[in-house]
């Protein structure tokens, strides 16, 4: 993606002399490194660096002003998808209007909640695939003013990067678009689209990726590298999103290390994309996709959420065993995006209810031993009751990464 392209589709903060720098910077390059070895011992292959990413983060790394001392919280969840009413109304009773009143107060205590939005906000349509099965029919279409209750719940940002994104094709996510705009949240997806906006003291961007067509390209990482840098230039926080990594076969709560696959398409190496954004200049990863959840990491001080699973999916998206886990994460970092403190909350979907407090905290017990399973030497600590912190006993060497 060209500095060019991103400044005509939807970045009005870059300016004449952030073009020209960034564009220069960008065709600088540089040797690269050997990929670490992952925890498994499996050798991963080498990845390039972009040397013009690197120097756009070290200018942002010399604020203007001290940032350390600030403080923003960030709630997030999985997917999300409230109803549909094709082929047939699998709405709820009550319109979907309480579907998420007991996920609210957690949703509203953060300075910003995301989550990512399954299928689309249309009234009508025609869908982009064929449905030959009504009883099993994987197109999802809710009505347009289903944002208004995401809104209400408290979600400020939606991903629109999925596979479900495009179930009426661009057309459908135009309307999810004006949807959300409509309500008031913001969202990226499609390639070229970025949420940008000031909370408080400080410039924050979300941009969203996936492998899917028309979105932001989860396959293409150097594309995902050049996006976050030049957003590292004029924003404090850049939040990425990625709907990717296995899923549908047995094992695919654990991480890979390397390309996943999915009904035989590749669904991206999702650890070693989250490093790369984050060496960038991305300051928090949230990871759905499998609809299951998977470990956390905590990587150069920034936090990595490689799955939250599903997390209010009303119909046509099974909720059977760990597929009905519902975590939801709240993360707090400072003006600089290095994460300080934060918590795992314990949801779980029981039809036809929305997610509810899982008394047996399963989805926090799930992620607290992936966690651990894969990144045996983590400096996440994930304590028993949720609590999320830096387990200070564990080193890095400089210049090497778990």
């Amino acid at each position: 993606m060209s500095v060019t392209k991103l400044h005509r589709l939807q970045a009005p903060w870059v300016t004449p002399f952030v073009l020209a720098v960034v564009a220069a910077l960008l065709t600088a390059c540089s040797a690269a490194p050997e990929r670490p070895t992952p925890p498994d011992g499996k050798a991963g292959a080498p990845v390039a660096t972009n040397a013009g990413a690197t120097a756009v983060i070290m200018q942002r790394q010399q604020p203007e002003r001290d940032l350390s001392t600030l403080r923003l919280s960030v709630a997030a969840v999985g997917d999300i998808m409230l109803g549909t009413d094709f082929p047939e109304d699998r709405l709820a009773e009550d319109d979907g209007a309480g579907y998420l009143l007991a996920a609210a107060p957690l949703l509203q205590s953060a300075d910003i909640a995301f989550g990512n939005l399954e299928g689309v906000l249309m009234s009508g349509g025609e869908p982009a695939k064929t449905c030959n099965n009504p009883a099993a029919c994987y197109l999802f279409r809710s009505p347009p003013h289903y944002a208004r209750h995401l809104k209400a719940a408290g979600f400020d940002v939606m991903s629109l990067a999925n596979n479900h994104a495009r179930d009426f094709g661009e057309e459908g996510r135009d309307a999810s678009m004006a949807a959300l705009d409509a309500a008031g949240i913001r969202h990226s997806g499609r390639e070229g689209t970025v949420a940008s906006w000031q909370q408080n003291e400080l410039r924050i961007a979300l941009i969203a990726f996936s492998p899917t067509k028309g979105s932001w390209p989860l396959l293409s990482v150097a594309v995902a590298e050049d996006a976050v840098a030049e957003l590292a230039v004029e924003h404090d926080i850049v939040l990425v999103s990625f709907h990717g990594g296995a899923e549908g076969s047995e094992g695919s709560e654990r991480l890979g290390f390397g390309m996943e696959y999915a009904y035989g398409e590749p669904r991206g190496d999702v650890v070693d994309f989250a490093h790369r954004v984050i060496d960038a200049g991305a300051d928090m990863v949230i990871g759905h996709g499998p609809h299951v959840p998977r470990a956390m990491e905590l990587y150069k001080g920034r936090l990595i959420a490689y799955s939250l699973g599903n997390f209010a999916t009303y119909f046509g998206i099974s909720v059977s065993g760990a597929k009905g886990y519902a975590p939801l994460l709240r993360a707090e970092m400072d003006g600089t995006g290095e994460f300080k403190a934060g918590q795992l909350h314990a949801l779980i979907q029981q039809r036809p209810n929305g997610p509810r407090p899982d008394v047996k905290q399963r989805a926090l017990n799930m992620i607290r031993e992936l966690s651990q399973l894969d990144f045996p030497q983590g400096q996440l600590n994930i304590s028993a009751d949720g609590m999320l912190d830096v387990n200070e006993a564990v080193t890095i060497p400089a210049g090497n990464t778990l």
